[in-house]
């Protein structure tokens, strides 16, 4: 009986190992259009957009550049503008030191003019809830989650009273060029509003940490929170569903509608990407 079994799985294995097989799809290359990625903040320093060109899905190179469009941000509520300047691969507007260009409560206008034609996009910057806390717990491969031996943080916050908030939490390693993760709630639950003014969930709390390589010690934690508009986080929330959908099951991946809309008479052209706008929590904290 034990030979026979083995002799299927033999076959089994074999089967599938033939799958394995590369194949060449000749896959059309599409149309490329121009990319917006635009975040205003209220954290002090230097804002920056960038506006690129899209590449086909297996075209292994860096978006192109763009860098002849005129970009102009406009505070709706305090009626002034800012234009951005491009360097250095971005357009770029520095409020000076310790100054910041976003304003709880202020309604913005991003204009970008390119190639004779104008598009808009509006956000508004919506209040947030400090972080208080990071806290962190030593766990063992064998007796939790993680993939192997270490720290497991979490942040601890409040949501606010009083209407329906939107969050968007992004931790990192170290410094602000090694991103841990991404995680979105509504009043500090997932999809909706489960109870006003509460602490946030524990999964929210706990997705700062990477369960496949949790911190170790001498590493910092850094967490920001960020306010979104219920546009923003439906724009953020359905990337993300893109991004991490994968299987058999999978989503088919598709381009989700930017904010952007062409306002010259007649024009065609059409943009990718989004103009948003955040307030910022900030934390870190080093294991020790």
């Amino acid at each position: 009986m034990k030979k026979i079994r083995f002799s299927i799985l033999i076959a089994m294995v074999a089967a599938f190992t033939a799958c394995e097989d590369a194949i060449d799809i000749n896959v059309k290359k599409g149309t490329s259009y121009p990319v917006l990625d635009a975040w205003i903040t209220t954290e002090p320093g230097v804002q920056k957009i960038r506006f690129t060109k899209s590449v086909p899905y297996t075209d292994q190179a860096p978006a192109p550049v763009i860098d002849d469009a005129r970009i102009t941000l406009i505070d709706e509520t305090a009626n002034k503008s800012y234009l951005f300047a491009f360097a250095n691969g971005v357009y770029s507007y520095d409020p000076g030191d310790n100054e910041t260009l976003g304003v709880i409560g202020h309604a913005y206008r991003l204009r970008i003019e390119y190639n004779t034609e104008v598009f808009e996009a509006v956000d508004t910057i919506k209040r947030i809830t400090p972080i208080d806390s990071i806290s962190y717990k030593y766990e063992k491969k064998d007796e939790s989650f993680v993939e192997e031996d270490g720290y497991v943080a979490k942040f601890h916050a409040i949501d606010i009273k009083g209407g329906v908030d939107y969050y968007w939490m992004r931790s990192y390693r170290n410094d602000l060029q090694h991103k841990v993760g991404d995680e979105f709630s509504v009043d500090g639950y997932f999809d909706q509003s489960v109870k006003d003014g509460s602490a946030f969930i524990l999964p929210i709390q706990e997705a700062v940490t990477d369960f496949d390589k949790p911190f170790q010690k001498g590493e910092k934690v850094i967490v920001k929170l960020r306010s979104l508009t219920y546009q923003s986080h439906f724009f953020l929330t359905q990337v993300d569903d893109q991004l991490e959908s994968g299987g058999l099951f999978a989503k088919v991946l598709e381009n989700v509608r930017c904010n952007a809309i062409n306002v010259t008479t007649g024009g065609k052209q059409k943009l990718l990407g989004w103009f948003g706008t955040s307030a910022v929590s900030s934390k870190e904290r080093v294991i020790e």
